[in-house]
């Protein structure tokens, strides 16, 4: 069962989700004036046959959610070519349950896009698997190290405090360091569903 209209409709658009954020706002807006966004990557989009909408579920609690929604809305504002709503995940089950990552984990952000009739043309959840790849094998350089870190599979609640602020802070850094090279990711895994799109609705006017 895909979104339906009545779904799409009962989210907020793009900048009143961001009004309402209550956690990482300042983050979230630096996030999204930062992105590099080629005008290559931008005609892409504007190249679609007609807009597509996009339901957005989030919380802004979540860190893939400040990092990659940004990414959507600059996207939308730039091109002109995406309808963006959000829904908060946590309110919204009914449409998160049938998005689940790998089929059980709720896991945000999730991209479902929609053509005009509503039927569902693609669907992109929480982050690439090449930036999941990439942050666990610099976590791993990381933590080789520093031996004293233990081991990167143990839990970090068990280290003492004083190294468990030096892992975070130096995995934070690492994950800023990657900011680049992860949202070069997901512009190009959304831009591949959007030019699948182009070329499929291409293909059927053509026939």
């Amino acid at each position: 069962m895909a979104v339906t209209r009545e779904q799409f409709e009962r989210g907020m658009t793009y900048a009143d989700y961001k009004a309402q954020m209550t956690r990482n706002q300042d983050q979230f807006e630096q996030n999204e004036a930062g992105l590099a966004l080629s005008a290559e990557d931008v005609e892409a989009f504007r190249a679609l046959p007609r807009p597509l909408h996009v339901l957005a579920l989030a919380e802004d609690w979540c860190g893939d959610v400040i990092a990659n929604l940004p990414i959507l809305g600059r996207i939308a504002n730039e091109s002109g070519a995406l309808d963006v709503r959000v829904l908060l995940r946590d309110q919204n089950l009914d449409v998160m349950d049938q998005y689940l990552y790998q089929g059980q984990f709720r896991s945000i952000p999730v991209f479902v896009f929609l053509d005009d009739d509503f039927n569902e043309r693609g669907v992109w959840i929480e982050r690439p698997e090449s930036v999941t790849k990439f942050r666990d094998e610099q976590r791993r350089k990381i933590y080789a190290q520093n031996p004293e870190f233990g081991s990167p599979d143990a839990a970090i609640t068990d280290l003492p405090e004083d190294v468990r602020m030096r892992v975070t802070q130096a995995v934070a850094d690492m994950r800023r360091a990657s900011a680049p090279f992860a949202n070069g990711e997901v512009v190009r895994e959304l831009r591949e569903i959007v030019e699948r799109i182009a070329a499929e609705e291409r293909s059927g006017a053509a026939r």
